[in-house]
């Protein structure tokens, strides 16, 4: 005989007691509607099940059972009777755990793109307080061009926008009620699936009984969403993690989101964004567990099925707390602005904008190129920078090279007259944040 404790999965699944009410509630409804059942009956039914709701809102708990759906069967039937086992007719637990996922999944996502926009919000607001930030914008984790902070960090508040395009996407794709698919073949009574569709909100119903009762692909449609929206906050913490370094000292965390050392009294760790960063790694785990259930399994259900809510529900807690420290980062951030502005002068930031110069004179620009390569080596010997070049000097490389250089090469003016759509210029910016603030509202 198989252990009870092996095969029960109220451990986890007791969290979908209020959907497995809800959607009992709406098909004995229309089970009363359709004469399947006396409409005395399952007032007395559903009379039972809201008092059940009731108390669980309340936190009283019910006897444990294989799973919450009998569970819950069970303790209406301690409470009304014996009618209370026609709850179940022309129903199967296969397309009811269905229904109970997808309301599930349904009511967090939308939670989830609720905390998409807080998130975003936090970016949004950190941005526009530091618009005037300018710091070295970086390719291979070298010093590239001269870019705005604002510029930089509302790259994420757009990677946000996509994830929360996708939680769209899949509230869309979860819209068909599964009721009515019973076992995996449908039913011999006269049930009325659009009627209970309606009843719960959705707008239309399941096309095949077999696909319904083994369609996991929400699950993992969700699971995926989430595992690439923690992938896009464990690149925000790596680099905050960096940045909040002594070597680099771009930002302050505030004290909630560190902790000191054991041994090392002077020690300030990033611990938050570390476990920021640590926790993608489970959602990228539970994303590869639900495919690899789901990849041997032949139609319709199988009991393996069982296996699907653990990492459903760990990646739900997990991106929903996670979204919350991002956003609380954001509005206890300190950005040190002079520091990053100190950096822009380091590794030769404006030669792309000397090698632009020449080519806005008529030189091809791979020749620019060239000749702001030997510039920048003859710095490195003689250990300069642009601003100590005299004019006579940058003459001898190229005769196209006059005094109105010189009014382009701080990292300020290099970074503002960027304004090529979705730039970094002060005009790019503005429209950025302006759009951002219009799909936020």
């Amino acid at each position: 005989m198989i252990p009870q404790d092996y095969i029960s999965s109220f451990s986890f699944d007791q969290r979908l007691a209020p959907y497995d009410i809800q959607g009992s509630i709406a098909h004995v409804a229309m089970l009363a509607s359709q004469k399947i059942i006396p409409v005395s009956d399952s007032k007395k039914i559903i009379a039972g099940l809201e008092a059940i709701q009731r108390d669980l809102e309340k936190g009283k708990t019910i006897p444990k059972a294989e799973d919450i759906h009998f569970a819950i069967e069970n303790e209406l039937v301690k409470r009304i009777g014996e009618v209370g086992k026609k709850m179940h007719t022309a129903r199967s637990r296969n397309d009811q755990v269905a229904l109970d996922l997808k309301l599930y999944v349904r009511d967090i996502a939308k939670k989830i793109i609720e905390q998409i926009k807080q998130t975003q919000n936090g970016i949004l607001n950190c941005a526009i307080k530091n618009q005037k930030t300018v710091m070295p914008g970086f390719t291979h984790l070298q010093h590239g061009q001269p870019i705005f902070f604002a510029h930089h960090i509302l790259a994420y508040a757009w990677m946000l926008e996509r994830d929360k395009s996708r939680f769209l996407d899949l509230l869309k794709r979860l819209d068909e009620c599964p009721l009515g698919a019973c076992a995996m073949a449908g039913t011999t009574f006269s049930i009325d699936r659009n009627e209970t569709a309606k009843l719960l909100g959705f707008s239309r119903v399941t096309e095949n009984s077999i696909d319904t009762v083994s369609d996991r692909d929400f699950i993992l449609d969700f699971n995926f969403s989430s595992a690439l929206l923690m992938v896009h906050l464990s690149r925000l913490a790596e680099e905050f993690i960096i940045w909040s370094s002594q070597e680099f000292n771009y930002i302050t965390l505030a004290d909630p989101f560190t902790s000191g050392s054991s041994i090392m009294p002077q020690k300030r760790n990033p611990d938050a964004l570390e476990l920021l960063r640590g926790k993608a790694s489970r959602s990228i785990g539970n994303i590869t567990e639900l495919l690899t259930l789901i990849k041997g399994q032949p139609l319709s259900y199988n009991r393996d099925l069982q296996e699907d809510k653990p990492p459903l529900f760990d990646t739900a807690d997990t991106t929903l707390s996670s979204l919350l420290l991002a956003s609380q980062i954001f509005e206890t951030l300190t950005v040190n602005s002079k520091k990053m502005e100190e950096s822009c002068h380091k590794g030769f930031l404006l030669s792309t904008e000397v090698a632009d110069y020449l080519a806005k004179k008529g030189m091809p620009f791979r020749k620019a190129h060239a000749i702001v390569s030997k510039i920048v080596k003859s710095m490195l010997a003689e250990n300069k920078d642009f601003k100590d070049l005299s004019l006579s000097e940058l003459k001898s490389f190229s005769q196209l090279f006059e005094k109105d250089l010189f009014q382009i090469l701080s990292p300020q003016k290099a970074a503002q007259f960027k304004n090529s759509y979705g730039g970094t210029g002060v005009n790019a910016l503005t429209t950025q944040i302006s759009k951002l603030k219009s799909l936020l509202k």
